[in-house]
C-alpha cells in the first residue's frame, strides 16, 4: 500500500491549509469470475483542506480527484471526480472508496488531489499495481491494514464478508491506538490442498541497520476453500514507536511455503518506554491530568497507592507530603502512561469508577475506603471469588474470609484473606491474616481471633500456641483451610 505525499504531517501534524495531507491506499483482490477488484481508499485530513462556509454555522470541503490507470500504453481508467466533505460545523477528516475491476496483467496507477478553493493545494502519488492470481496456484489479495470493523447488516462500501472495514489512513498506527487490525483473502486453496494448511502472520521491526526482528507471531488453522477471508487483530498498546513489517504466509500442514504478502506499517507510542527524567521535560497540558484540582489530584494518587511498588510508594509519599501539584501530575500521568501507554486517560477512568466504588463500600471514618485493609486488598487484586462473613461466632468478633480461587500477581491458588472487627466500630476491619506471598501472615491468628478464650488455647504452650481448641460453632479454621 501506498500514500500520498506530505509525509511531514503524520508525524508533526497538519502544518496549514495549504499542505493538503491525504492518503491514497489502492489494495487488490481478485475478481470471483478472474482478474482482479482494484480497491483505492482516499483519506483526507479536514485541517488540511480549505472549508468553505455552507449557510450560517456549517462548513463544506471539495476536493477534485484525477484517477488514471494506464496498461501497455493505454489508459484502462480515466476519471475526474470531484469530493464533497459532509457538512459540518468544523473541518472534519472523510473518505471516499472506488473499486474497480481489471483483467490481470501490470499497470501503473497515478491519483492526483486538489483542493477545490486552492488549486495549488495538491498532493500526488504514482506507483505499479500488479494483478497476478492465476488459477492454478493459490493466491493472496494485498494485506489492508484496517482502524476499526464491525459487522454490517448491508453491502455497501466499505463492506466485505459481512463486515463494514475502515481502512487505516496512512499506514500509521498513533500512540491512542492499541489493535493491529489487517484483512487478507487466500484464493484458490481448494484446487492445491487436500486437506488444511497454516497461516501464519509476523510482525517484524525494521532496524536501522537494515534487518529485520520478529517480535510478534501468530498461527490460524484453516480448512480449504476457493476463498478464505482471514480478518484478525493484535494488541500492540506494548509495541515500541518504530517501522514494522507485517507478513502474512500460507504454508501447507508440512511447512511448505505456498504464498506471502506483506505490508509495510509505523507506529508511534511514545509513552512507553519514557524515563521519568525524560517525561519531566514534556509539556502535559494537554494531558487529562492538566485538568485536574488538587482534590482530584491526591484522591487519585491515593487510590493507586495499593497497586505501586516499594520505591514507588515512597516517592508517593513524599510528593502527596510536599504537595507539590506538577509532581504530583507527572507522577499520576506517568503511572498510567506505562500501564496504558496508548489510552492513559481511558485507564485512569476506569480505574477511577473501581476506586470509587471501593471507597463508597468501605469508608469507616477512618479515610477513604481503599484506604482501609479490605479495600486496599479489593484495589490491588481485584474483587474475591468469595466471601464469607460471619458475625455471631461466640468468642469472636465479626470477621470476613476472602477467597480467590487465583491471583495472577504471586500465581497462587486458593488463596485467603482474614479481615476481623475486633474494636466493633463499624466497617472497622483490619487485615489479621492472609496466605498470599508478601501480605500480612500472622501464625497465631487463630488466637488473636478466639482472644476472649485464652485458656482454650490447643496443647500447653500458652505463649506460643497456634491453634484453638476445637468447639461448637468455631468455624475460622475450617473456612480458612476449605478447598
Amino acid at each position: 500500500m501506498n500514500r500520498l505525499c506530505c509525509l511531514l504531517a503524520i508525524w508533526l501534524g497538519p502544518l496549514a491549509a495549504f499542505a493538503l495531507d491525504a492518503s491514497i491506499q489502492p489494495v487488490l483482490f481478485r475478481h470471483p469470475e478472474g482478474g482482479g477488484i482494484l480497491e483505492l481508499n482516499l483519506h483526507i485530513v479536514g485541517s488540511t483542506i480549505t472549508f468553505d462556509t455552507i449557510g450560517a454555522d456549517s462548513l463544506q470541503a471539495r476536493a477534485r480527484v484525477r484517477l488514471l490507470l494506464q496498461h501497455e500504453g493505454r489508459y484502462l481508467i480515466a476519471e475526474k471526480v470531484e469530493l464533497k466533505s459532509p457538512v459540518s460545523p468544523r473541518p472534519v477528516h472523510f473518505i471516499q472508496q472506488w473499486r474497480f475491476a481489471i483483467p490481470e496483467g501490470d499497470y501503473r496507477l497515478e491519483v492526483q488531489v486538489t483542493d477545490a478553493a486552492d488549486p495549488a493545494n495538491t498532493a500526488a502519488w504514482s506507483g505499479p499495481i500488479r494483478c497476478h492470481f492465476g488459477e492454478s496456484r493459490i493466491s493472496q489479495s494485498d494485506v489492508q491494514l484496517l482502524q476499526a470493523f464491525h459487522p454490517a447488516a448491508e453491502r455497501g462500501p466499505f463492506v466485505k464478508n459481512g463486515f463494514f472495514m475502515e481502512p487505516l489512513p496512512f499506514d500509521f498506527y498513533p500512540r491512542n491506538t492499541s489493535r493491529l487490525i489487517f484483512y487478507n483473502e487466500i484464493y484458490h486453496s481448494d484446487r492445491v490442498l487436500d486437506g488444511p494448511f497454516v497461516l501464519t502472520w509476523r510482525v517484524q521491526a525494521l532496524l536501522p541497520d537494515g534487518t529485520a526482528r520478529a517480535v510478534m507471531i501468530g498461527h490460524r488453522k484453516k480448512e480449504p476453500a476457493p476463498v478464505v477471508p482471514v480478518l484478525m487483530q493484535a494488541d500492540i498498546s506494548k509495541l515500541p514507536s518504530g517501522k514494522y513489517r507485517l507478513e502474512v504466509e500460507v504454508r501447507s500442514a508440512d511447512k511448505e511455503l505456498l504464498s506471502q504478502k506483506s505490508v509495510v506499517f509505523r507506529r508511534a507510542n511514545p509513552w512507553l518506554d519514557i524515563s521519568r527524567d525524560s517525561l519531566a521535560t514534556m509539556p502535559l497540558q494537554d494531558e487529562f491530568v492538566a485538568r485536574l484540582d488538587s482534590a482530584e489530584l491526591r484522591y487519585s494518587l491515593k487510590a493507586i497507592a495499593p497497586l505501586v511498588n516499594d520505591h514507588e510508594g515512597e516517592l508517593l509519599n513524599t510528593i502527596l507530603r510536599e504537595g507539590k501539584l506538577e509532581a504530583q501530575r507527572l507522577f499520576l500521568f506517568h503511572y498510567w502512561a506505562r500501564r496504558s501507554p496508548n489510552k492513559p486517560e481511558a485507564a485512569w477512568q476506569a480505574f477511577m469508577e473501581v476506586a470509587r466504588a471501593v471507597d463508597r463500600k468501605f469508608r469507616s471514618g477512618f479515610g477513604y475506603g481503599f484506604e482501609t485493609d479490605r479495600g486496599y486488598v479489593f484495589i490491588k487484586y481485584g474483587a474475591p471469588d468469595d466471601i464469607v462473613t460471619v458475625e455471631d461466632e461466640p468468642d469472636a468478633p465479626p470477621y470476613e474470609i476472602w477467597t480467590y480461587n487465583y491471583l495472577p500477581r504471586t500465581g497462587q491458588t486458593n488463596v485467603k484473606f482474614l479481615f476481623y472487627n475486633p474494636s466493633l466500630a463499624g466497617g472497622d476491619f483490619r487485615l489479621l491474616h492472609s496466605t498470599a506471598r508478601g501480605e500480612v501472615n500472622n501464625p497465631r491468628w487463630e488466637v488473636e481471633l478466639y482472644r476472649n478464650s485464652p485458656n482454650e488455647i490447643e496443647g500447653t504452650n500458652y505463649l506460643d500456641g497456634t491453634r484453638m481448641q476445637d468447639k461448637m460453632g468455631r468455624r475460622a479454621r475450617r473456612l480458612m483451610s476449605d478447598f
